[in-house]
């Protein structure tokens, strides 16, 4: 068992809460027992180290299973060691170290996608991670976070996707106008959610969110600039029926892309 909180061994996972260490190693950091369980179940063969203290192992052996399944095996740590590797202040049970594995924007764009998420500067952990899982939610084929928003394998993005990470392709660092220019010319509308935009209605009615669409989402604070609105084809709002002043980024694009969702499968 892993005893002792200030070891190297230990150090070394706590660093990869740090930009600089993933960047440096090509690993992240894995928490939860909802994390490991989809990482184990989908992509095995990514993990590294595996730690969990007594208890957890106890408690969750279908975890335990699907590591041996994998010919992987848990490390038992006390819980001050697992407190000393994990970003969150109270995690549950268990780390694990992932090697980092976003797609490139070339290999989305020749799968044939019919729903795509384009995120251009979304800064906020929660929001990016939240996205990731809607869009996994709706059964959207790729998500791509432009090389202006917030670090893909931040502890706390892979926290808000629930394991949705490993379910579906991200591609990171690229740039806005490649985007576009590899979305139009696979055959999709780019449209941007803006709130000068058309209302998400009238596409509903004309039929235009039918077609195979990028969704184009943009900074929390600022939302998209006037730049990156013309790239769009379309700038589309979510419409507000109620007296609240503004809508969250990651409730807006939910409601976005599973307008596109419906759409598409009516259509089929």
């Amino acid at each position: 068992m892993l005893e002792n909180p200030r070891s190297p061994r230990v150090r070394a996972v706590a660093k990869l809460a740090r930009k600089s260490a993933r960047q440096e190693s090509g690993y992240f950091l894995l928490e939860g027992p909802q994390a490991v369980r989809e990482a184990l179940t989908f992509r095995p063969e990514l993990l590294g180290d595996l730690f969990g203290t007594p208890t957890a192992l106890e408690r969750y052996p279908e975890i335990v299973a699907l590591a041996e399944e994998a010919d992987l095996e848990f490390e038992y740590v006390t819980e001050e060691v697992l407190e000393s590797m994990a970003d969150t202040v109270t995690p549950q049970g268990f780390v694990a170290v992932c090697r980092q594995f976003p797609v490139s924007v070339k290999e989305i764009f020749a799968g044939d996608p019919k729903l795509v998420v384009i995120l251009e500067e979304v800064r906020d952990p929660g929001n990016a991670g939240t996205i990731i899982r809607a869009a996994d939610s709706a059964g959207a084929d790729a998500v791509i976070l432009t090389g202006r928003s917030v670090d893909l394998y931040n502890p706390k993005v892979v926290r808000s996707t629930t394991g949705s990470l490993f379910h579906l392709p991200v591609a990171v660092d690229a740039t806005l106008e490649d985007v576009r220019g590899r979305a139009q010319s696979a055959g999709l509308t780019v449209l941007a959610a803006d709130i000068k935009g058309d209302s998400l209605l009238d596409a509903r009615q004309d039929g235009s969110l039918a077609k195979p669409t990028a969704w184009l989402f943009g900074n929390e604070a600022r939302g998209l600039t006037d730049e990156d609105l013309a790239l769009a084809d379309r700038s589309l709002t979510v419409p507000i029926y109620g007296s609240a002043e503004s809508m969250n980024l990651a409730t807006a694009a939910s409601v976005c892309l599973y307008e596109s969702a419906f759409a598409q499968r009516a259509a089929e």
